[in-house]
């Protein structure tokens, strides 16, 4: 019989369990007993055992300091503890000291096979029944696929094609990965489709267009009054799964009241996309009311230099001017830990807007350290880097700082990132803007087919660079490439993270309410 999993069971009467040891030899595991927590330390140490049961009282060596000593050997396996009392302290004791689980005394045969089950075949279990769920799902969105759908129904796709995505991320099944990656693919190319034939009626008025970012101040955060103190986190570049993979960290301090997914702008990127939030108006609206803030393509020095002046401007046309208002930007560490420490001054504000650079600054990262793209080589390794800095950062510390201080929180964006694989060629004048996603200019060659274009850029509420500009998108894992030196460029940019044009990930972007615990 094939071996199930090698057990060591130590228990100072163990000759009385020999019909439990006898039952799981018939199930194909080894067991190897012994009378106390000596020889169970003596053992582990040189032994390799998948699980140990652990009898809580036995003399000498109790349970509880045999685990102690065992997990200083090895705090990887996994420990059972099976004890005859359900006193509170000795269970807090065990659960604190990281017991894989506890049996009551006396144990049946039924229990400890459940247990076994749990902690050695679990994965194999999760990952079993998640293939089973997807394959059913898979054939219910596929058929979501084929239907004409509306702005909303896109998100609610969306929402779940990024749960499925979280969910096979745990599972070791790659067959099943590779079958949702052709499914999420046939969705960002039907998604561009749409936003193709609706994105410039939509902002023409011709039809009801979907909550987009530059609406999301008026229409969200100050559609009411605000009655409680506000802090409005705007992490730049944060996609909706990423959102999913922190928000367990978010739920230890708050509890989540709204979560909704609005659309960015085109281009999604920084200079167009937040500055529409803070502003309240699409780029050549701010262009025309506020030149003085505005800087197109060609310009130099920062895109997004006014945004507090934005801000200022907007809450003014809102009739919200009488809010105590603080604006904050973190581009580095220790922009953040300042933060941290003047954070108490802010508390007075009826609200605050903190814009975070951190995971903008990791897909360019990616880009053009080489230790970054081995450590996020994939989307999953993406999320996981994302999620490793959020722990350990300061921004962390504002949040347990405004949970303290029950402070209601927002977390948004301003536009999400994908990552490109597929070169597009495309010629233009030496001076055309350098993003991988979008590119706007005179004369520009390309293939129609290709891209997304708009030939007036006032039909997309885009600044007018020069007479005859154009904006052209790339779409879906696309991104552009100039003939000249075309291979170095897309063995380049190849497999890294872009934003500015058309996908899922770009412009489907977390909107998130929470108030403290």
């Amino acid at each position: 019989m094939t071996n199930s999993g090698n057990i060591l069971w130590a228990d100072d009467e163990i000759d009385l369990l020999k019909p439990h040891i006898l039952f799981l030899e018939s199930k194909g595991y080894t067991v190897e007993g012994v009378t106390n927590g000596l020889d169970a330390l003596e053992l582990a140490q040189s032994t390799y055992f998948d699980i140990i049961f652990l009898d809580e009282n036995m003399p000498g060596l109790s349970g509880l300091e045999t685990l102690t000593k065992i997990k200083e050997v090895d705090p990887n396996v996994p420990v059972v503890m099976i004890t005859k009392s359900e006193e509170e302290q000795i269970m807090e004791d065990a659960i604190g000291s990281k017991i894989a689980d506890y049996l009551i005394k006396p144990v049946n045969q039924n229990q400890i096979l459940i247990s076994l089950k749990k902690n050695l075949n679990r994965s194999k279990l999760v990952s079993d029944i998640t293939s089973l769920n997807y394959r059913k799902e898979f054939r219910q969105l596929g058929m979501q696929l084929n239907n004409r759908m509306d702005a909303l129904e896109w998100t609610e796709l969306y929402s779940k094609l990024v749960y499925w995505e979280l969910q096979l991320d745990k599972i070791e099944d790659s067959g099943m990965s590779e079958i949702f990656e052709m499914q999420k693919k046939e969705a960002n190319q039907l998604f561009c489709k749409f936003i193709e034939d609706n994105y410039l009626d939509w902002h023409n008025g011709i039809e009801e267009g979907p909550l987009f970012i530059h609406n999301v101040l008026k229409n969200r955060i100050l559609k009411n009054n605000i009655a409680d103190k506000t802090l409005v986190l705007v992490i730049d570049n944060l996609r909706f799964d990423q959102w999913k993979v922190l928000e367990p960290v978010f739920n230890k301090y708050f509890v989540k009241e709204k979560e909704e997914i609005v659309y960015s702008i085109l281009p999604t990127a920084t200079q167009y996309a937040r500055n529409a939030f803070f502003s309240g108006l699409m780029p050549s609206e701010i262009a025309k009311k506020h030149p003085q803030y505005w800087k197109n393509e060609d310009d130099e020095g920062s895109k997004n230099k006014f945004e507090e002046e934005l801000l200022e401007q907007n809450m003014k046309r809102l009739g919200k001017s009488s809010l105590k208002c603080s604006y904050n930007k973190i581009t580095n560490v220790n922009a953040g830990k300042k933060l941290v420490e003047q954070f108490h001054k802010l508390k007075e504000n009826d609200i605050n807007f903190i814009v975070y650079n951190f995971v903008d600054m990791l897909s360019h990262a990616r880009t053009e350290m080489e230790v970054i793209r081995e450590l996020a080589d994939d989307e999953s390794a993406y999320r996981s880097i994302t999620m490793s800095w959020f722990e350990h950062s300061p921004l962390l510390d504002i949040i347990k700082q405004a949970a303290e201080d029950k402070i209601k929180l927002i977390i948004t964006t301003d536009h999400g990132t994908i990552k490109v694989n597929q070169p597009v060629k495309i010629a233009g004048e030496r001076n055309t803007n350098t993003n991988l996603r979008y590119k706007v200019g005179r004369g520009l060659g390309y293939k129609s087919k290709e891209v997304f274009v708009v030939s007036n850029p006032q039909d997309a509420f885009l600044p007018k660079q020069k007479m005859s500009s154009e904006f052209v998108f790339a779409k879906e894992q696309d991104f552009f490439v100039y003939p000249n030196n075309y291979n170095h460029f897309v063995n380049y940019y190849g497999n890294t993270f872009q934003h500015g044009g058309i996908s899922m990930e770009e412009m489907l972007i977390p909107y998130i309410e929470m108030r403290s615990k």
